[in-house]
């Protein structure tokens, strides 16, 4: 089996929970031979619970409109459009992350609320680059928490990276600091800065994040290169208010949803790239550090619409 059937294979069983809903929310509303405005405002009601959002749903019973179903309309059929158009919500922001920032470093910071899965990601983020030959450093910049220092720094061992880190209650502008000296001084490729989740109070994480661009800024005008948000798939339509808070407070670059296996409402990735237009640089799909990969816009939908490869 192939490195990339294996993760289709993946990818199919991490969004069963999801195309099962909709599947299910379907049932029963594409037996009649004719599809009439009551069908259609079922269907998108349909799509709306499965958490595709209304601007997804609007769009797909769109383009159910203008089909023609001469002989009357199959679950297969609406699910092939659903594919069809989640395709082209999905390509345009399905961009992985490039190292390409000259000079090294390219400094990533990984924000995101306590509990989305976040240190974990940074992990599974530079097992992704290791396997692509660059030399990754991690930054314990969520001070906030002795138990993130922790865990980064057990991360950090099992992948075989350098880590910078300092007490908790510590100052992160500083870490982070060290982190792109001594990582441009070893010729390191990727730093990959972990930073504080705590949304409670909006101005104390905006100044901290302005204070750690300043401090960037001292080193190299161009860092932090990305600012990548991470989400987790189980909170469903919460995901959302996260991006719209966090892409004013932090300016997002890009996203990673995490926890798509565990939930039926892996349809809110699609919701996001519709409202947002935000990148989204790799999608989680397992515990392992093999299971946050980039993804084809295409096989996606199929997984989503629930499609058989």
């Amino acid at each position: 089996m192939t490195e990339n059937s294996s993760w289709k294979d993946r990818l199919f069983g991490g969004f069963s929970k999801t195309s099962s809903r909709l599947t299910e929310n379907l049932a029963g509303l594409v037996t009649k031979a004719k599809l009439d405005e009551a069908t259609l405002d079922d269907i998108e009601d349909a799509l709306i619970l499965s958490d595709l959002g209304p601007a997804t749903a609007a769009t797909i019973r769109e383009k159910l409109a203008v089909e023609r179903f001469e002989k009357g309309l199959t679950e297969h059929a609406v699910k092939e459009i659903i594919k069809r158009e989640i395709t082209a919500i999905l390509e345009p922001v399905a961009i992985p992350l490039e190292i390409a920032a000259f000079p090294r470093p390219q400094v990533i910071l990984v924000i995101g609320v306590n509990g989305s899965g976040k240190t974990t990601t940074i992990a599974k983020l530079a097992h992704l680059f290791l396997e692509q030959d660059y030399g990754v450093m991690l930054a314990a910049g969520d001070t906030f928490r002795a138990a993130a220092i922790g865990q980064l720094k057990i991360w950090a061992e099992r992948l075989g990276v350098p880590i910078i880190s300092g007490p908790q209650g510590g100052d992160s502008a500083s870490i982070v600091y060290e982190g792109v000296k001594q990582a441009t001084a070893t010729g390191i490729d990727v730093l990959i800065v972990d930073t504080a989740g705590r949304l409670q109070n909006r101005s104390e994480l905006m100044d901290e994040l302005d204070k750690i661009r300043r401090v960037l800024g001292r080193l190299n005008p161009e860092a932090p290169h990305n600012v990548v948000l991470v989400l987790d798939a189980t909170t469903g339509q919460n995901a959302l208010s996260q991006i719209e808070v966090f892409r004013d407070v932090a300016k997002v670059t890009g996203l990673i949803m995490t926890k798509l296996d565990g939930t039926a409402r892996g349809g809110v990735l699609v919701a996001a790239a519709k409202q947002f237009g935000l990148p989204i640089h790799a999608i989680g799909i397992g515990e392992t550090v093999e299971d946050l990969r980039p993804f084809k816009a295409e096989d996606l939908a199929a997984a989503i619409a629930g499609i058989e490869k």
